[in-house]
């Protein structure tokens, strides 16, 4: 898959979770957050976002349950799984916040285009477990401190004034 942004295309190269999210909304972190990481051919980054908070069973990591059930017993970091079409991720709301800022993982590059959809995603109890022991390395939690904004401006956008254009390949 890939994306758009400003006119510049950018395709999917990884998703990962990070529990607790490494976003906020009004102070508040949810339970679970997505990254897919895209890159541009001149190797810019842009990473959309998606907050999950408990409730019902989210339907794309259901269908995932099994990998990430072999990951957290071999306790391998990486499993071929063939090609995952992204847009089985049900993001649901065409209303993000958009902001330049950095990776929240090292090497934490800057000048990373953040997309976070608005919407706030649901998640099981089982699910956030299952990729807390398969991602943690036995601690509870993997997701960076949030970070001070430094006067960093975050956009609203709408669906009457979205830039953010989906392309499937």
């Amino acid at each position: 898959g890939s994306i758009y942004v400003n006119g510049t295309q950018y395709l999917l190269k990884q998703c990962h979770w990070h529990s607790p999210s490494e976003h906020a909304v009004n102070g508040r972190r949810f339970d679970l957050e997505l990254h897919m990481v895209h890159e541009s051919p001149k190797g810019e980054v842009a990473v959309i976002g998606a907050m999950y908070k408990l409730g019902q069973p989210d339907t794309f990591l259901s269908s995932m349950a099994n990998h990430v059930e072999w990951i957290s017993g071999t306790h391998e970091v990486q499993r071929a799984i063939g090609i995952v079409n992204p847009n089985r991720i049900k993001i649901g709301c065409r209303k993000y916040y958009r902001y330049v800022g950095s990776l929240t993982v090292p090497p934490c590059t800057q000048n990373v285009i953040w997309t976070i959809v608005q919407k706030v995603r649901t998640v099981s109890r089982k699910q956030v477990k299952l990729l807390r022991e398969a991602v943690h390395d036995d601690s509870e939690f993997n997701a960076r401190p949030l970070q001070p904004m430094n006067r960093r401006p975050v956009q609203l956008f709408s669906p009457t004034d979205s830039k953010l254009e989906s392309e499937n390949p």
